[in-house]
């Protein structure tokens, strides 16, 4: 090459990277959690976008979520609609309807996203459990009476209902549901742990023993009717059944606070002090 080619070369400014579009800048705003201003970005992009295209769905569904985060429900609903069928789509339409008070449209958003048909017994009661993740108790129990008015036999329905009750303090309606759960699902391994947590909550610890080893005969594998079980044992004075179901407690869940108390509460009615106190001074260093 030439001399005063390259000469010409070295001398020649830099070339400058091409500035973001705005639905670049859109969605970098998006990602930093600065959302007024991806609103902006993003609406300015949309508006020169084709309707039904990648980038204005994309631009819509972040419109979308960015209002929902900001806490504006009614001005995320039409973008939200407007950004096709995704799963986010559908997911954050479910919960900014609620918020606007539409809970129809919440059931059947909710549904799509789990591929139901809207205004099914199986769709009702899906939106009922998405509603609960949220803390929407009373949209909850009026999607679940119309799952059930619609399939008194639907699995599942009489357990999440049940689940709500007794979070309310309704034990003996709890009490009931779970019962009706039994009947249709008398394989499943949690309405019996609930049902025994229902006898428990009341002190009937005769009551709550049996369905807390029909819990453990479902499924082994899982910690919390154990921890109850030794609970129940502990309070009928049977600290050797306690002790044991404990221990196998701590198996399943080595680090568990309430399960390493009633252990170390169970050694010390069994008079074993020394082993006791090790077991109890465990505490200082388990989270609560």
């Amino acid at each position: 090459m030439p001399v005063w080619i390259m000469a010409l070369l070295l001398a020649a400014p830099p070339a400058t990277a091409a500035a973001p579009t705005p639905h670049q800048q859109g969605v970098e705003l998006y990602h930093q959690q600065k959302y007024s201003g991806a609103i902006a970005a993003l609406q300015i992009a949309a508006a020169g976008e084709k309707p039904g295209s990648a980038e204005y769905h994309e631009s819509a569904l972040l419109i979308g979520q960015s209002y929902f985060m900001l806490a504006k429900a009614p001005d995320a609903i039409p973008w939200l609609e407007k950004a096709g069928t995704s799963n986010e789509a559908y997911y954050m339409l479910g919960y900014a309807y609620l918020q606007a008070h539409r809970q129809q449209d919440s059931q059947a958003a909710f549904a799509r996203l789990f591929n139901l048909q809207p205004g099914t017994a199986p769709a009702h009661l899906l939106a009922a459990q998405m509603m609960l993740k949220k803390d929407y108790y009373d949209e909850a129990s009026a999607e679940l009476k119309q799952a059930i008015a619609l399939d008194a036999k639907l699995p599942q329905a009489h357990f999440v209902n049940a689940e709500i009750l007794i979070g309310h303090g309704q034990i003996d309606a709890g009490i009931a549901e779970l019962n009706k759960e039994l009947v249709i699902s008398p394989d499943s391994a949690m309405a019996w742990y609930r049902l025994g947590d229902a006898y428990s909550r009341e002190h009937n610890w005769e009551q709550a023993i049996p369905n807390l080893q029909r819990a453990i005969w479902l499924n082994p594998d899982y910690s919390g009717p154990y921890i109850l079980l030794g609970k129940c044992y502990f309070n009928t004075h049977n600290y050797s059944n306690a002790e044991g179901i404990l221990r196998r407690a701590l198996t399943l869940d080595p680090r568990n606070y309430a399960a390493t108390y009633l252990l170390g509460r169970t050694l010390a009615g069994e008079g074993k002090q020394d082993e006791a106190k090790t077991v109890l001074d465990r505490l200082k260093t388990l989270p609560q």
